[in-house]
């Protein structure tokens, strides 16, 4: 059953608030810091923007412009842990 947008809103606002003010507080922390932002704070700063655009596909958007582009699999990972943002240097 399809919710109405009060019903989406009443059990769902206060968990996207909070998603959106951690957010914030990354940005903020990140600009605080010494030394120079690499290209997964651009990444971030680049898909801001989709949050605004209206109707259904906001989080698709996002999640494919901060997925990784490249065919090719790599046999070997070069951390633990994937990055989050495809590296435009690599």
């Amino acid at each position: 059953m399809k919710r109405s947008k009060k019903e989406v809103l009443d059990a769902d606002f206060a968990a996207a608030r909070a998603g959106v003010l951690d957010v914030a507080a990354f940005l903020d922390r990140v600009d605080r810091g010494e030394g120079e932002a690499d290209f997964r704070y651009r990444a971030l700063l680049e898909v801001l923007p989709l949050l605004s655009v209206h109707g259904p596909g906001r989080a698709r958007a996002v999640l494919e412009a901060l997925s990784c582009r490249d065919a090719a699999i790599a046999e070997t990972a070069a951390s633990k842990a994937a990055c989050g943002a495809p590296n435009p240097n690599k």
